[in-house]
């Protein structure tokens, strides 16, 4: 199997399980609205592991549960395309933030392989 045929098979995984996990997290809906303002302001951003992490102080407790709620989604994502796949979870997480980078707005956070926080 070619690395494209790999990478495309792995994409079209993640969007599926992606859309399963956007359902579990609608169950509470005001996570995924505190991390996007959170986002905006700079304190949450994106990792290049494919979970979010505070670039500042996320002194808000609502705020460290939300952002822990939406990685251990990930989480569960990234295990189930790794089982499907036969890739590790680290590399569905990592091909997770490769294809989320592109649409990331101008502006916001993400922590590079090297462990800075870069903006966008």
């Amino acid at each position: 199997m070619s690395m494209r045929t790999f990478f495309a098979g792995l994409s079209a995984a993640l969007i599926g399980l992606f859309a399963l996990a956007g359902a579990a997290t609608a169950q509470v809906p005001n996570a995924k609205a505190l991390v996007d303002a959170a986002k905006a302001q700079g304190v949450v951003g994106e990792q290049s592991d494919g979970y979010l992490g505070f670039v500042s102080d996320g002194g808000d407790p609502a705020l460290k549960a939300a952002v822990a709620q939406i990685n251990a989604g990930r989480g569960q994502v990234y295990r189930d395309a790794a089982a499907k796949t036969g890739v590790s979870a680290e590399a569905a997480g990592a091909s997770s933030f490769a294809q989320r980078f592109p649409s990331m707005p101008a502006g916001q956070y993400y922590r590079a392989a090297d462990g800075s926080w870069k903006q966008k």
